[in-house]
């Protein structure tokens, strides 16, 4: 069944048994194609997330001169014009709904004298990008943006960017990846200084492909990633993990579905984005690991997952870097755990795809689970077992993938059938999602 449909309706059912791969990690494959085109040569790229996110990061990069192409057997070869040689883009560059791609992109622009002009969807053009302005303006870019530091925006590039030392104001990997990828094109040594750490795909990358980068701690317990500028970066090959934010969602089915026990194949256990994981143990859930490996620095394993009941906890706020795109799943299942989930220090999530606090906390009430939203929370009251349903309700997802994946897994565990509205969205992150989901044996049907 495509995920086209408008209003996929998931019911409870039998248990979901089998083994799966979850797509490739969307954060490390949006910086394997940006590395790869900053590359003198042929960069090949295995298991790549073939979400529209992702396809729009490498359709603005053939913009920007390199030569990107799929091969019939799925690998991605990229020739890149290495660090300095991009070519002004002909075009508006339109990264739809991926604020990933947009914001990593907009500091490889800020380092080069060229000029760009991005834009995106409707829920894009209103995430701010403020924040990855500031320090790239700090080395010499200039910016005309919308209200609010909104897209569409240009960026008026510079050919002498000056390196910066930059303490992230909030934990973000996008900022600092955006710093850092800047940093490339300046001379010298750039500087980002994380109070908490946040994902290191980019740290790991940018070494496989050459450059040199070394991280210390500073007196406070900081983290500092310094960056020598202007390397040559080589041509590498890279194998993409399966993504953990995607396997979050069939990890959860596993759980709440009694009687299923699935098998999530080379999942990306960077720990860095574990977390959840942590989380879940911490719930009760019966999650273990088989044939741990390490590739290119990544560590990876298959997840064997059992269905089992799970216990409200006090999620502690120092995770949310490591899960802050699992929150929306882990409140939907929080709503069949005994007692309360408390989720604090999640302010970040108001201003992703949807304000996705507010998008939770409306569904779950909507459907009849107790919610307290927090200015940077919530709190979910569980009913030890089967969460309600209530029929006639259609949950809004506001247009955001993670929103309905949430709810489409909170419906295969729920007292009744749940309907849940924008699921075409789910193409941005996980394409084949609910074919995927029916190959365990869950029950999605169209209900339009």
């Amino acid at each position: 069944m495509s995920v086209k449909t408008v209003h996929p309706a998931v019911s409870q059912g039998t248990s979901l048994r089998g083994k799966i791969a979850v797509p490739g990690d969307k954060s490390i494959s949006h910086r394997a194609l940006i590395l790869g085109a900053l590359s003198v040569g042929e960069s090949t790229v295995h298991g790549l997330l073939e979400g529209a996110d992702v396809l729009a990061t490498a359709q603005a990069l053939r913009a920007y001169g390199a030569d990107i192409r799929r091969d019939a057997d799925a690998v991605w070869r990229v020739n890149g014009v290495g660090v300095g040689g991009l070519m002004a883009p002909p075009d508006i560059l339109d990264l739809g709904n991926s604020g990933t791609g947009v914001r990593l992109l907009l500091g490889l622009a800020a380092a080069h004298g060229i000029t760009s002009i991005f834009t995106g969807d409707a829920s894009l053009r209103q995430r701010p990008m403020e924040r990855v302005i500031t320090p790239l303006q700090q080395m010499g870019a200039r910016f005309e943006a919308s209200g609010g530091g909104r897209l569409p925006l240009t960026v008026i590039g510079t050919n002498r960017a000056a390196p910066i030392e930059y303490r992230l104001p909030v934990p973000s990997a996008q900022i600092k990846s955006a710093v850092l990828l800047a940093g490339l094109n300046a001379p010298g040594c750039t500087v980002v200084i994380e109070p908490r750490p946040s994902r290191d795909h980019t740290e790991h990358l940018l070494r496989h492909f050459g450059a040199e980068v070394t991280i210390n701690s500073d007196d406070d317990g900081a983290r500092r990633i310094s960056l020598t500028g202007r390397p040559e970066l080589r041509p590498q090959s890279v194998r993409v993990p399966g993504d953990p934010s995607s396997a979050a969602f069939p990890i959860m089915a596993a759980l709440l579905v009694p009687g299923s026990e699935v098998t999530v194949t080379g999942v990306g256990l960077n720990p860095l984005r574990t977390a959840l994981l942590d989380t879940l143990r911490d719930m009760g859930a019966q999650i273990t690991e088989r044939n741990r490996r390490q590739d290119q620095g990544e560590p990876i394993a298959d997840l064997v997952v059992r269905a089992g009941p799970l216990r409200g906890i006090e999620v502690p706020s120092e995770r949310a870097p490591a899960m802050i795109d699992e929150y929306p799943i882990l409140a939907a299942a929080a709503a069949f755990a005994s007692g309360p989930t408390i989720m604090r220090g999640i302010g970040e999530l108001r201003v992703k795809e949807s304000d996705r606090i507010s998008a939770m906390a409306n569904g779950l009430s909507a459907l009849g689970v107790r919610v307290e939203e927090l200015a940077d929370g919530l709190i979910v009251h569980g009913h030890d077992g089967a969460a309600p349903a209530r029929n006639g309700v259609c949950i809004d997802t506001e247009m955001d993938h993670r929103i309905a994946m949430s709810f489409l897994i909170y419906g295969l565990a729920a007292q009744g059938p749940v309907q849940v509205a924008g699921c075409e969205m789910i193409d941005t992150s996980f394409p084949g999602f609910i074919d995927l989901m029916t190959s365990l044996g869950a029950q999605m049907e169209n209900a339009t």
